[in-house]
């Protein structure tokens, strides 16, 4: 039984930083793809970035070069680095998973966590 459960959501204010953390498990081998979605009140969820099984990363254009990606040694949690933060930030956060293929697109995902609140206030 795969689950996947994030923490270190939060309110924070403009400029500010947070990490959000992803522990996954019940994956029968490690050859998965994890990323981040959010989701902001009455928008679609989309794809914030992205990271394969051998460590490639994708980021949406919002969040290269103020977020960052990556996985703890184990390969069983995953992080997001935020930094920068900004108003159009706030959602909800999601980490999710695909055995199969990997991209920003969340169709790809069927492993879903529920969710962490980031709230970024002016």
């Amino acid at each position: 039984q795969v689950q996947l459960v994030e923490s270190g959501g939060g309110s924070v204010q403009v400029g500010d930083s947070l990490r959000l953390s992803c522990a996954a498990s019940g994956f029968t081998d490690s050859r998965y793809c994890m990323g981040w979605f959010r989701q902001a009140p009455g928008k679609e969820r989309e794809g914030v970035a992205i990271i394969n099984d051998v460590g490639i990363t994708t980021y949406a254009d919002s969040a290269k070069g103020r977020f960052t990606i990556s996985k703890g040694n184990a390969g069983n949690t995953l992080y997001l680095q935020m930094d920068s933060l900004k108003p159009e930030d706030t959602g909800m956060y999601y980490c999710a998973a695909s055995t199969f293929l990997c991209g920003l697109a969340k169709r790809y995902y069927a492993y879903w966590g529920q969710g962490t609140q980031v709230t970024v206030s002016s």
